[in-house]
C-alpha cells in the first residue's frame, strides 16, 4: 500500500524514529475509512477496567462480548483499535490483520481508596503488543499527581523498548491529582502542558482531552494574557495544543469523554478538524450506543473529517 501525500508529511516528523515504527504509524494512517487523509478515528475499550463492567457494557449489552467492539472497529472503517491485554488476546486470532491493535499496557480501577493516588498498574508487555500484532502500545500519565514521576519514569522505559522492537507508542496524557482542581482537568493551559509532556516523553500519537477557556495556573495566565494567545474556541483550544505538540510535529487525537448526544459529538469533531487536529478517540459515545446508531454515527464522523460536514 502506498502511502499519501499527507501521511508521507505526518511521518517525515519523527525525524528519530526506527522503520518498524514509521511502519506502524504508517499502518494505522492508511488504515480504514481515513486512510491516507492524515486524519484518525480510533476506537478505545478500556473502560471496563477503569469503571467497571455495568457502567461501561450495561447500556449496550453487546459489548460485554471483546468481538463485539473488533468488528464494530472494522465495520466502522476506524483506523485502530485500543484496548487492554485481555479483551485483545480474547479476539486477536479471529481479526487478526483486519484492523491495527493498540495494546493499552497500564490501567487504573475504580475499586481504589481516595488516599490512594492517582496512578495505574502496568499490565501488559511490549512482547504481549508483538505476540499480538499490535502496532502499538497505549500508556497512561496523570500529570498532576503525586505519582506523576513515577508514570514518566515508567513509559520512558517501556517507550525505549517498544521503539527498539518497532512498536509504536501513544499516550493518554490525562491531568489528573494532587497538584489540580478539577476544573484545571480540562483547562487549556493545563491540556497544552499535558500534550508537551507526551510529546517530551517520546510519544509517536498524544490522547488528550478537548479542553475549556479556564486557566489553572497564576504564572500561566499571565503569560496567556500578556501574549493575547486565543482560547476563545474550542478549534483556538485544539490549535493552542497542536502548538504545544511541537508545533504540530505530533500526531494528536481527542477523547470523547462522557456519552453525549450526536450534535455535541458532531461539534467537537467539527472543532478538532477546524483546529489543526489529528482526530478522535471515541469509546463510549460509539459503543454504549446500539450498533447501528454507531455506525451511522461514526459514519457521519468520517464525512466531517473529511470536511463534507
Amino acid at each position: 500500500m502506498k502511502s499519501t501525500r499527507a501521511v508521507q508529511k505526518i511521518l517525515a516528523g519523527y525525524e528519530g524514529e526506527t522503520p518498524g515504527v514509521k511502519a506502524n504509524l504508517c499502518r494505522m494512517l492508511m488504515n480504514g475509512k481515513l486512510g491516507g487523509t492524515g486524519k484518525m478515528i480510533i476506537l478505545p475499550v478500556d473502560q471496563g477496567f477503569e469503571h467497571g463492567p455495568a457502567r461501561s457494557f450495561a447500556p449496550n449489552p453487546a459489548g460485554y462480548d471483546p468481538h463485539y467492539h473488533y468488528q464494530l472497529a472494522i465495520d466502522a472503517g476506524l483506523n485502530a483499535f485500543a484496548a487492554p491485554l485481555g479483551m485483545l488476546e480474547a479476539g486477536a486470532d479471529t481479526f487478526a490483520g483486519q484492523i491495527p491493535t493498540i495494546l493499552k499496557a497500564n490501567s487504573a480501577n475504580s475499586l481504589m481508596s481516595a488516599t490512594a493516588g492517582k496512578d495505574q498498574a502496568i499490565t501488559a508487555s511490549v512482547d504481549d503488543a508483538l505476540r499480538l500484532g499490535c502496532s502499538a502500545i497505549g500508556f497512561t500519565i496523570y500529570p498532576g499527581s503525586d505519582m506523576a514521576l513515577n508514570m514518566f519514569e515508567e513509559i520512558s522505559a517501556i517507550r525505549e523498548e517498544a521503539a527498539a522492537k518497532g512498536v509504536a507508542t501513544v499516550i493518554w496524557s490525562y491531568p489528573r491529582g494532587e497538584a489540580i482542581s478539577k476544573d484545571g482537568e480540562t483547562a487549556i493551559d493545563i491540556a497544552a502542558y499535558a500534550a508537551q509532556i507526551a510529546a517530551l516523553l517520546g510519544a509517536h500519537v498524544i490522547k488528550i482531552k478537548l479542553s475549556t477557556d479556564h486557566l489553572e495556573l497564576a504564572e500561566a495566565r499571565k503569560v496567556y494574557e500578556a501574549q493575547r494567545i486565543d482560547i476563545a474556541t474550542q478549534a483556538a483550544r485544539v490549535r493552542h495544543c497542536m502548538d504545544a505538540a511541537f508545533g504540530g510535529r505530533r500526531i494528536v487525537v481527542f477523547s470523547g469523554g462522557a456519552k453525549k448526544d450526536e450534535n455535541s459529538v458532531y461539534d467537537d469533531a467539527r472543532a478538532i478538524r477546524d483546529g489543526g487536529g489529528n482526530g478522535s478517540i471515541i469509546g463510549r459515545n460509539s459503543f454504549q450506543r446500539d450498533r447501528a446508531d454507531a455506525l451511522e454515527m461514526l459514519a457521519r464522523l468520517v464525512e466531517i473529517y473529511k470536511g463534507k460536514g
